[in-house]
């Protein structure tokens, strides 16, 4: 629904346009834009309108890129990373990440998985550059997409770069746990920084049937609304998708391995990727040594095998089945959510 002209953006139009075809071809090899809506989306918003400054790691700290830079070489440099398929740290603050642009085939992925149709109303938590909502928008249309994220500098650029492009969804500064209930209800919510539970606050402005889709853990939840007992109430598993995304600010140890101390385990283990998943998703609830005796004796599941599950003041997490015998409760209650 949404349009550009690349010749509304500077000396490097053509560029752009030829760096983010071939984008779009790599992340179709993938196999994640199959859906023409979305790979129509990703070929005709501009990436490089949302990101006009990243920074790249540096021993020490990080460099600054930007489009305005004199130095021609530095300039091509910025483009061509602004097309990457890999995630740009765009807010730093004291040496700290705090908001990011993803991985385009990452957010390509978690799109087709929040299954959209037409006429949906879709909350999206962490605004970020504002890059996803306009990929959100472009697909839906302004009315039906709004974004939210906790600090004004962040949602204020965001709403920069989306006029600059020519889309303008509903943003909001706030606490994203509270969601938006003046914009509610929402047919899906989609958020791109991670969490340490459902707040249950989204049920509420959800219909039923609704998709919601999160990080947690290091990985990808979704969850599909339906009435329960007590009201709304959501259900579902991980995806196979791994994701690392922004943490929620202001948590100690900055994400959700916690930093826990694995001290005696064998560092291949300690070091493996779905080892550090079911880490991450019963924190506070299992010893490592008694996750690693779990994930043992259960073949080292996948992160399919688990899933989720918010019945209202509770929610916890499982292997295999809802009603066990392996459940963690998932919190705590009440956070606030930054964007990615």
């Amino acid at each position: 629904m949404g349009a550009h002209r690349d010749e509304a953006y500077g000396p490097d139009d053509a560029a752009a346009a030829r760096a983010r075809a071939a984008l779009v071809k790599e992340i179709a090899a993938s196999g994640a834009l199959d859906d023409p809506a979305w790979r129509a989306a990703f070929e005709e918003v501009p990436r490089h309108v949302f990101v006009p400054y990243y920074f790249v790691s540096r021993p020490g700290g990080y460099d600054r890129l930007w489009s305005g830079d004199p130095d021609a070489a530095r300039r091509q440099r910025w483009l061509r990373g602004a097309y990457a398929d890999g995630p740009l740290a765009t807010r730093v603050r004291d040496g700290e990440l705090i908001s990011s642009s993803s991985q385009p085939s990452l957010m390509a992925r978690m799109l087709v998985e929040l299954d959209v149709r037409d006429g949906d109303r879709v909350l999206e938590i962490g605004a970020g550059s504002g890059y996803n909502a306009a990929l959100l928008t472009h697909r839906l249309g302004d009315k039906l997409v709004t974004t939210i994220d906790l600090d004004p500098e962040i949602t204020e650029s965001a709403r920069t770069h989306l006029a600059a492009a020519g889309y303008r969804p509903a943003v909001f500064t706030g606490d994203g746990a509270r969601g938006v209930p003046e914009r509610a209800p929402f047919d899906r919510i989609i958020a791109t920084c991670t969490l340490p539970s459902v707040p249950a606050g989204w049920l509420a402005q959800c219909r039923p049937g609704a998709r919601i889709l999160a990080p947690l853990a290091t990985g990808l939840i979704a969850l599909r609304v339906g009435d329960g007992a007590h009201g709304l109430c959501a259900e579902g598993r991980f995806l196979h998708t791994p994701a690392f995304f922004v943490p929620l600010r202001g948590v100690p140890g900055g994400g959700p391995t916690a930093r826990r101390a694995l001290g005696g385990l064998p560092r291949r283990t300690a070091e493996n990727d779905l080892f550090r998943f079911l880490l991450a998703l019963t924190s506070g609830s299992l010893d490592p040594h008694e996750a690693l005796s779990l994930w043992e004796r259960e073949r080292r599941p996948e992160r399919e095998r688990f899933g989720v599950t918010v019945a209202g003041d509770r929610q916890w997490a499982w292997l295999d089945d809802p009603s066990g015998p392996y459940l963690w409760p998932l919190g705590p209650g009440g956070f606030s959510l930054g964007g990615s």
